[in-house]
């Protein structure tokens, strides 16, 4: 059955196609823009943390209460920081004011998703789909994040090199290119603005009321089961984030820029079509073990990546790897919200993002340790093992957990 989805829905997709391409165009702006502005590698380093525990806190905060208020006038109430952050940035004279902006501002220095937007979407895209697998929204939904920010990072990377071939000056044109990152929030807000006209303010329909601090009732111990061991799984992550694996590939193999970027493209090319592969087998075999049973075999293969003896050999198995390991994202993503009510989604996908948010964080530091000595295998060892670690515990924890809304009914 094909997918069919609502205006809200179609507004969700665009909303998230624009920030994305907006995320992509800072990721190559942002580090040299800030250097230029005479910040050191450590300083620019910190304002990065610093941005990215700031959002993980903040959407924390808004998911607690966005069931109360409504997913999409938190959208709407948040995307003035993304306009908020660049124009910061842009018109700063002081390094004082490049933090403020950095901090204050919904910033992705990585091209990666910031802010509260994701888990609100999560929360109102079941309710968008009129016909069709609700699994396959999510499917989709994923495909529409990873096209824009390639495009994205390709046309800031276009932008700027155009501009210095023309001798114009390079902190101006990357103050020009933090301005055009302003308009993107400004259209974000207006979009995510219809968007909450179009839905209700209030809780999505459900009679049971929110309790605690955290936004939700009866599904509270669950979620924050389910929120540590994805935090332990984004921790495993962030131990082989790319720019880290291109690091150890150039130390370990001396692999040129050229090389690293054809491998790059090949794994991100692989992942989107995971996307999609990821709601049809969901759709036969189960969302859980849909996550577990193909995350599990890309991780044995990540704990080979360290010991092949060439680069093409450690390539290959790394882009065999991606044919499976981001199958679990749309399928964890359909799992949060069919694991509780409705009116608990906002609060529940909320807290999973915080959380694998400030577990990513903590890891590069971990592995730049480790990276510093010599092209060591342990950051391999240590993403891989625990994936494997988080992949059966979720499995032998959640395998008997009833889900509240079946995935595959169209709401």
């Amino acid at each position: 059955m094909a997918l069919s989805l609502s205006l809200e829905g179609r507004l969700i997709f665009a909303g998230r196609a624009l920030r994305s391409f907006a995320f992509g165009w800072l990721s190559v702006v942002l580090a040299l823009y800030l250097a230029n502005r005479g910040l050191s590698a450590a300083a620019i380093g910190a304002v990065f943390t610093a941005t990215m525990v700031e959002d993980a806190l903040l959407t924390l905060l808004l998911a607690t209460v966005a069931g109360r208020i409504g997913p999409a006038r938190v959208m709407a109430s948040t995307a003035p920081l993304i306009a908020l952050g660049g124009l910061l940035l842009a018109t700063a004279e002081g390094r004082l004011g490049l933090l403020v902006g950095a901090v204050l501002g919904t910033l992705s220095p990585n091209g990666q998703e910031a802010g509260p937007f994701a888990p609100m979407e999560h929360a109102l895209l079941p309710g968008t789909v009129r016909s069709g697998p609700a699994v396959r929204v999510f499917a989709w939904y994923n495909v529409a994040a990873f096209f824009p920010s390639a495009v994205g990072a390709a046309a800031a990377g276009a932008t700027l090199g155009w501009a210095l071939r023309r001798g114009l000056p390079e902190v101006a044109v990357q103050r020009g290119m933090l301005l055009a990152y302003a308009g993107c929030g400004v259209a974000l807000t207006l979009l995510y603005g219809a968007l909450a006209a179009r839905t209700r303010s209030a809780a999505a329909g459900g009679s049971m009321p929110l309790t605690g601090a955290l936004g939700l009732s009866h599904s509270r111990g669950i979620v924050l089961q389910l929120a540590g061991l994805q935090g332990l799984d984004a921790l495993a992550g962030g131990f082989i984030m790319q720019a880290l694996l291109a690091y150890w590939f150039h130390l370990r193999f001396g692999t040129g820029p050229e090389a690293l970027g054809a491998l790059f493209f090949g794994t991100s090319v692989l992942s989107a079509l995971s996307f999609l592969a990821a709601a049809r087998v969901a759709e036969r075999c189960g969302l859980l073990n849909t996550m577990v049973f193909t995350h599990l075999p890309s991780n044995l293969l990540l704990l080979a990546v360290p010991f092949m003896p060439t680069f093409e050999s450690a390539a290959a198995v790394l882009l065999v790897r991606h044919l499976l390991s981001q199958m679990d994202v749309p399928t964890r993503q359909a799992y949060t919200v069919a694991l509780v009510a409705p009116e608990e989604r906002p609060a529940a996908s909320g807290l999973t993002v915080s959380v694998r948010a400030l577990a990513q964080a903590c890891a590069p530091v971990i592995t730049g340790a480790t990276m510093a000595v010599a092209a060591s295998p342990a950051p391999f060892l240590l993403a891989g093992g625990l994936k494997v670690v988080y992949d059966l515990a979720l499995f032998f924890r959640f395998r008997s957990v009833p889900l509240r809304d079946e995935p595959s009914a169209s709401p």
